[in-house]
């Protein structure tokens, strides 16, 4: 009992200055990614007289560019310094933002939000490389909790924020508030003090070189896989959803579903978190899967509100809980200096994952329909549970083991 007690007081502390002035900067970057990723079709459409499949590229070009600077962000970060990349992150960010005033065709469009999207990439990769380094071992899952808890924020408020301003204002005024936000991100960042990592001539060197390890934490690639195979899965949410209420006849309903989704993230994470640390990683992981299958499948037999917000609450437990503890995992596996290659590598397949599942599975709606389709990924969801035992779960269970051990010994 006492032993226990002591654990508690010895507990390293989580939050600190640094730990919030970098978790509010993400949800900065992620707050205006999301004010300009859901209203960047509407107005290519009614400003730049697009298509809606012109517009669609002009919103998906972002998600390229962020891919592709997250690659070589997470290899040259330790090289550059962190809280530099970041500078550097957050400035092209706002330098991009200020070109949208200066767009009149359609083009330009398309390149800026490339490059804005590249500047996203470099800014996010930093801002979660920063953390990784500023989270004690002993509290790594409940502090990426309560990080990645900044991003959900910015998903929750950022597309409702958005699509208001944009239908009670104009596109202009949504330019002003992220320059705005970003300004003050830019500001914050002064006052944060980053550890960074003094790379010894051999690791320097080593970065140099144009190899594939340069580029992918090859430690963090098996937990990374199956990130983008169920960012595969959610896409069919994220992107299909509301066609899918449509087809229903639940709008209404729709329209609530990622604000339950969010809630339900918000109000969970902290305590999965924590049981992360405790318990270990597979006492969190297993449910996620299971509950994540659970959202889909009631999704697919929605007929009403109740139970397509019931959907919502499971699939925001599930993917949600994922998103925090997979990260938590493809950093706690890869040893420090290579903390930035690891964050990048996650991203990136997580992010292909989303990105690629929208154009797959839109070539079998018209064979399964919707209903099918949530099955069919429900299924999917399933399999991940096989992947993630062979790839990490059973390696996890001996590492707990141990630790369990160890502890037990220390306490006497």
């Amino acid at each position: 009992m006492n032993g226990s007690k002591s654990l508690n007081i010895n507990r390293p502390k989580l939050w600190t200055k640094n730990f919030v002035i970098d978790s509010v900067t993400n949800t900065i970057v992620y707050l205006v990614y999301f004010l300009l990723m859901v209203t960047i079709t509407a107005y290519t459409m009614d400003n730049l007289q697009a298509s809606p499949s012109e517009g669609g590229l002009a919103c998906g070009i972002f998600i390229l560019g962020a891919l592709i600077s997250r690659i070589f962000t997470g290899r040259s970060i330790d090289r550059v310094g962190r809280k530099r990349v970041l500078y550097i992150g957050l400035i092209f960010y706002l330098i991009t933002t200020l070109f949208y005033f200066v767009i009149t065709k359609l083009l330009v469009l398309i390149i800026i939000r490339f490059l804005q999207g590249a500047a996203f990439g470099v800014s996010a990769t930093a801002t979660g490389t920063i953390v990784a380094s500023l989270i004690p071992n002993e509290r790594r899952g409940e502090g990426t909790s309560y990080y990645a808890m900044s991003t959900t924020l910015a998903s929750a408020i950022g597309p409702l924020m958005g699509m208001s301003l944009y239908q009670h204002g104009n596109f202009e005024f949504i330019l002003y508030l992220s320059i705005c936000l970003l300004t003050v991100g830019l500001i914050a960042v002064f006052f944060l003090k980053v550890p960074e990592i003094k790379l010894t001539y051999e690791q320097l060197e080593r970065t140099k070189a144009f190899a594939l390890n340069n580029f992918f934490e090859s430690r963090a690639i098996p937990i990374s896989l199956i990130a983008a195979i169920i960012g595969l899965a959610y896409s069919s949410v994220l992107s299909f959803l509301s066609s899918y209420t449509r087809e229903i006849d639940l709008v209404e309903a729709g329209s609530l579903f990622f604000l339950v989704f969010s809630i339900i993230i918000l109000v969970s994470r902290p305590a999965t978190g924590r049981w992360f640390d405790q318990k270990g990683e597979n006492f969190v992981m297993y449910p996620c899967f299971i509950f994540f299958a659970l959202g889909l499948i009631v999704l697919s037999q929605t007929y009403n509100g109740f139970v397509l917000l019931l959907a919502a609450a499971f699939v925001g437990l599930g993917y949600g809980t994922f998103l925090s503890c997979a990260q938590a995992i493809s950093v706690k596996v890869s040893p420090p200096y290579r903390m930035g290659l690891a964050t990048s590598t996650y991203f990136c397949l997580l992010d292909a994952g989303i990105g690629i599942g929208p154009f797959l599975l839109g070539f079998l709606i018209p064979w399964i329909g919707f209903r099918w389709l949530y099955i069919s990924m429900s299924f999917v969801v399933l399999v991940c549970i096989l992947l993630y035992y062979f790839l990490h779960g059973k390696k996890a269970i001996r590492t707990q083991s141990g630790n369990f051990y160890n502890q037990q010994k220390q306490l006497g």
